[in-house]
């Protein structure tokens, strides 16, 4: 098992709140990442322009921060199939929860939403379990 320098945990969360403070103060809208997807599939007209933008400086972010050594973590053949179930319960529970974790947890949190805060303690409550169980299982 690997752990991430503390710095680099600490940069992303910085840049992270960073984009959401940027993105409310310029366009007022919040940084919601389900969201955002959302709007691009529903092809939203007077939103599609930000929307899209936003999701490409996602993407172009791993290559313009790759030479800083921010690597995105290895998928390898053999996970591949977990990881697209994995991402399948992730949208799932988006829809569910009516927010995702950028939303709830960076935006929602940082306006003191209620509804956010259960949300973000729903998720992290869940992760914690899914993460003892897995290491329970490991063990075994």
């Amino acid at each position: 098992m690997t752990f991430q320098i503390p710095w680099q945990s600490f940069l992303g969360g910085m840049l992270l709140g960073l984009s959401a403070v940027i993105l409310m103060l310029f366009i007022g809208r919040t940084a919601g990442i389900s969201g955002i997807i959302n709007g691009v599939i529903k092809q939203e007209k007077q939103e599609l322009g930000w929307k899209i933008a936003f999701l490409v400086g996602m993407v172009l972010s791993v290559f313009i921060l790759s030479p800083l050594g921010v690597t995105l973590p290895p998928i390898s053949e053999q996970n591949i199939g977990i990881v697209l179930i994995a991402g399948l319960l992730v949208g799932f529970g988006t829809r569910l929860g009516n927010g995702c974790t950028s939303g709830h947890g960076i935006v929602g949190m940082g306006r003191f939403s209620k509804r956010s805060i259960y949300a973000t303690c729903v998720f992290m409550m869940s992760a914690i379990i899914v993460v003892f169980i897995r290491r329970l299982l490991g063990s075994l």
